[in-house]
């Protein structure tokens, strides 16, 4: 098939890219683009979730129909049932196939299942389930301990131990109730600082599983917010407990239980003032519990280290910045008692710093211009860390290596894109998930020598080739300060410069989150949009992460300033364009992508015609304290950051038209927002238009997840089209 170069310059960009001569026939369809439908373009791999050892990995799928385990020989790809779950199938979480059980042991062969609110014991080798609780109420996130023994559990904001040997239940805590909470998480806990993964757990086994330090909250002091439920005759309210900017935080205080003694130790300073803490971890001896203690404002950490027995501790770390401090997630804890490792972005970029328990920085082991995304594994013998990191190109990921001393950096993954690795416990092998937005998803292993020894399987199925899915490319666009703002957009597959195209922006835009990647969309509505006629379209601004901590904070006391600004530098880049219809320059979002898309139509009015705004923050008032006062502080102590960031500030500027969609019950970003937004647009006499989905949370899918995307691609094009949307036969 012939092939011509077609050149686009222009200030800040210069594109050269391979065009095809002839145009592919086939177009995929919404049901392909939105629904999954027949025939599929990319197929699911299963991706390994572990290493049992140098030479096989584990899978989770189905084998005629059976959930299992399958352990896979890495060089050969032979696969082997490891466990099976066919016995016990009813009691396997629904997305078995994706996310599996999160309780087991060490060797994946024993497993705490849930059913009916009740604990059981599965035991792959002889096939036995045994029940362990019987109780009425909910037992939630039991966990192992390290010798694997005993279990801990909460049940009713309380935690529990059962001996595996004796099936002994012992209590732990005896206060919890309706608003303390003994190993459970706060809401604003769970959601802003320990994490969804955590699934509100907050308690953690020492490595001698003879203690278990644990978080207490008490949520007494912190605000309730109502969500109500409209279904039935009478509808029902559901109270939470939600702290806005400058609201009373949970009290919260750390302990440790000693399982012999059942005596809990509380820690020195804790529950004592304003502060959090969060992200304990053991030494490998079980004699020091280290833990984070962070002030309200967010800028000052200090590593604490605890005797368990007495309460003392002493400050082994302290980092202080002028915008923000993060806590601390993934500490590598050297298991040889040298201390540990940490990520902090300090010096401008996320760099490795190890440390030892006397709190003396024994090396600075990287002193890079570019960010480490993750400590992946550490090679304490041959004193290697192995890490994921930009390598200098802001959109990449790749796998590297060094030594502890500085000396050394490898690079693993040769291959421009990005790269998810999964690395065997010997470090022999690792294997590669990798893709860059021309290519899907391939998977791969390669040894320690950078050499393919098995290629597992291409997600791309034959069937694509025969579609013409439309253009991607990567680029950078220059904002008048000098900033090279990343960009990715696809082109119709027919694109041609000398029609004038509608664009659609899709963004998130939230502090230190980036959108723009060299990787293979998850999905296919973007080129959907792009084959009729739309070019579609992501930017990173300068605080998205790309350019360090540097970029990020100046985000800080000025959520939606920098955001807009260079937002609005990029739609002015698109109007110098002869092929952009600067009239039909739509932007949509989800939560913070939802507020950049309200500020864009408000603040932003003359530069953004059209948008979709999906369960949005509209002022920052409304949101919670832990993430909005991170980059915000008080609303006392920054009124003007506050005022200036509420979209209701700008809303008289509003002109085009906006799609205003929230869920009834989201406990994240309350409805509240979006009622107080509607509310200022309708005193203002402005049009918009709104969808709500009854009963649902932040985000949602199933049958209202299909009607949310047929209304916006409804939306899309008779606005930016100027067409009705007909779904293909």
């Amino acid at each position: 098939m012939p092939h011509f170069f077609r050149i686009i310059a222009s200030a800040g960009l210069l594109l050269i890219t391979l065009q095809s001569g002839f145009s592919q026939k086939k177009y995929i369809t919404y049901k392909q683009a939105f629904e999954r439908g027949e025939p599929r373009l990319i197929q699911s791999i299963p991706s390994p979730f572990t290493w049992l050892d140098d030479h096989y990995y584990l899978i989770r799928k189905r084998s005629e129909n059976k959930p299992v385990y399958m352990k896979v020989n890495a060089i050969t790809g032979e696969e082997n049932i490891y466990v099976d779950f066919s016995s016990c199938k009813k009691f396997l979480p629904f997305d078995f196939d994706m996310n599996g059980i999160s309780t087991h042991s060490a060797d994946y062969k024993k497993f705490i299942l849930v059913s009916d609110d009740d604990l059981f014991l599965f035991n792959s080798e002889i096939d036995e389930l045994t029940p362990l609780t019987d109780n009425p109420s909910e037992e939630k996130n039991p966990v192992f301990s390290p010798d694997e023994n005993k279990i801990a559990f909460t049940r009713d904001n309380d935690i529990y131990t059962i001996d595996l040997r004796t099936r002994t239940e012992t209590r732990l805590t005896n206060d919890g109730d309706q608003l303390i909470y003994n190993g459970w998480a706060s809401w604003v806990y769970y959601e802003e600082i320990l994490g969804r993964s955590s699934q509100y757990r907050a308690f953690w086994w020492s490595p001698d599983s003879k203690m278990i330090a644990f978080l207490r909250f008490d949520d007494s002091t912190v605000p309730v917010f109502p969500l109500f439920r409209a279904d039935g005759v009478h509808g029902e309210l559901e109270q939470t407990r939600y702290p806005k900017p400058g609201d009373p935080n949970p009290m919260v205080k750390l302990g440790i239980i000693h399982l012999e003694s059942g005596k809990t130790v509380w820690l020195d300073d804790t529950e004592k003032e304003d502060h959090y803490i969060a992200w304990p971890f053991w030494s490998p001896d079980s004699r020091i519990l280290v833990f984070q203690s962070l002030n309200r404002d967010q800028n000052d950490i200090r590593f604490l280290a605890a005797d368990p027995y007495s309460g003392t501790n002493r400050e082994i770390y302290h980092e202080q910045q002028e915008s923000w401090v993060s806590f601390f997630e993934d500490v590598y804890v050297f298991q040889n008692g040298n201390g540990f490792l940490l990520r902090s972005d300090k010096s401008g970029w996320r760099n490795l710093y190890h440390y030892d328990f006397n709190g003396n920085l024994v090396q600075q082991v990287t002193s890079f211009n570019w960010e480490i995304i993750s400590i992946e594994s550490v090679e304490e013998k041959t004193g290697t860390v192995y890490f994921s990191g930009t390598g200098g190109i802001s959109t990449e990921k790749h796998l590297f290596s060094i030594k502890y001393s500085g000396k050394g950096v490898k690079k693993f993954t040769e291959t421009p894109g990005t790269h998810e690795i999964i690395i065997s416990p010997g470090k022999k092998l690792f294997y590669d998930v990798y893709s860059d937005i021309h290519t899907p998803v391939k998977h791969e292993i390669f040894n320690d020598k950078s050499k393919s020894v098995r290629f597992v399987n291409d997600s791309k199925l034959p069937v694509m080739d025969d579609y013409d899915l439309g253009r991607s490319e990567l680029f950078t666009i220059k904002t008048n300060d000098g900033y090279d703002l990343p960009a990715l957009w696809i082109l119709p597959p027919d694109f041609d410069e000398n029609k004038r195209y509608p664009v659609i922006i899709n963004i998130y835009g939230g502090p230190e989150s980036q959108e723009v990647t060299n990787r293979f969309p998850r999905g296919f509505s973007d080129y959907y949009y792009a084959q009729n006629g739309i070019i579609v379209m992501s930017i990173d601004h300068r605080g998205s992460g790309h350019f360090g901590k540097n970029g990020s904070s100046q985000m800080y006391r000025n959520l939606g300033k920098w955001e807009m600004n260079d937002f609005i530098e990029a739609v002015k880049w698109l109007e110098s364009k002869p092929f952009i219809d600067g009239n039909k320059i739509g932007i949509t979002g989800g939560s913070y992508g939802g507020y950049v898309t309200c500020m864009a139509l408000t603040y932003g009015a003359e530069y953004f015609n059209y948008g979709i705004a999906n369960y949005s923050v509209t002022n920052w008032h409304l949101y919670d304290n832990v993430y909005t006062e991170r980059f915000m502080d008080t609303p006392d102590q920054n009124p003007e950051g506050y005022e200036f960031g509420s979209a209701m500030t700008h809303a008289d500027n509003y002109k085009g038209k906006l799609l205003i969609v929230h869920g009834t019950m989201d406990d994240n970003v309350h409805m509240q927002n979006s009622i107080q937004l509607i509310d200022k647009l309708q005193d203002l006499g402005k049009e918009f238009e709104m969808m709500l989905y009854p009963g649902e949370r932040h985000g949602w899918r199933g049958p209202k997840g299909q009607h949310l995307s047929k209304l916006s691609t409804r939306f899309w094009f008779e606005n930016l089209l100027e067409k009705e949307f007909v779904e293909e036969k």
